[in-house]
């Protein structure tokens, strides 16, 4: 499936436009240890990808910084994200996550990522509550309203279908090949749609998820903290 086929349109201030779309990758997007060609990502169009920073408290992507810095050299706009394991402390995670990301609030960056999809055994109050933690020390440490990732059933399930979180942009994974995904929690929309996680785009290599940019932030070069003018790999 792509965007262009299921039609996705997003308002613009001059009416309505192919929405923006873009992959995300960890190590599983490096087999072998090969490169990623960040310039081949962006020359097929996508401005903005999100990569693995971090997981717990001591897993750092072998591939973060490198992807990162190539990613900022070819023009994309960086996303990063932190799976959560809410086994563990979220404030410790939050700093740790925060120390490693290299900084949120430069050119091309995007804000910071909670990736939750796993309870760590925790009742739905008890996550909720490290979810709160956690995201309020993030805030704290980078400046910026951090983004939630999550998939629709455990939305649902793990998390009581929380209402909470709502000031937070929402990035939600649904593979049901809708229109639309579902949008769980009470939030208004949806701002990125991980909408398939076998997709392909050149540059990487095997299949890789894909999203797409919803415009609920705006228009993405100011989510994104884009350059108006001059920035590596425009068109």
């Amino acid at each position: 499936m792509t965007v262009a086929a299921v039609g996705i349109l997003t308002a613009t201030g001059t009416g309505t436009a192919v929405a923006e779309e873009g992959p995300d990758v960890s190590s599983w997007q490096h087999p072998g240890g090969s490169g990623i060609n960040w310039f081949a990502v962006r020359g097929a169009g996508h401005r903005f990808a999100m990569v693995k920073a971090t997981e717990g408290l001591n897993y750092i992507n072998p591939f973060f910084v490198q992807d990162s810095l190539l990613m900022r050299a070819a023009g994309v706009a960086r996303g990063t994200y932190h799976f959560a394991r809410p086994g563990l402390l979220p404030e410790a995670q939050a700093a740790f996550y925060s120390a490693i990301v290299l900084g949120q609030n430069g050119p091309l960056d995007l804000p910071p990522v909670l990736d939750l999809e796993d309870s760590g055994g925790l009742p739905a109050p008890a996550l909720i509550d490290w979810t709160h933690r956690y995201l309020n020390t993030v805030q704290a440490l980078t400046g910026r309203v951090p983004i939630i990732y999550t998939g629709v059933n455990f939305w649902k399930t793990a998390m009581a279908n929380s209402d909470q979180f709502t000031r937070y942009p929402l990035w939600i994974a649904d593979y049901r090949g809708n229109d639309d995904p579902e949008v769980p929690g009470g939030w208004p929309a949806w701002t990125f749609w991980q909408y398939t996680d076998s997709g392909s785009i050149p540059g990487i290599p095997g299949a890789t998820d894909i999203n797409v940019y919803s415009g609920a932030q705006g228009d993405l070069a100011r989510f994104a903290n884009m350059p108006s003018t001059g920035s590596a790999g425009s068109s």
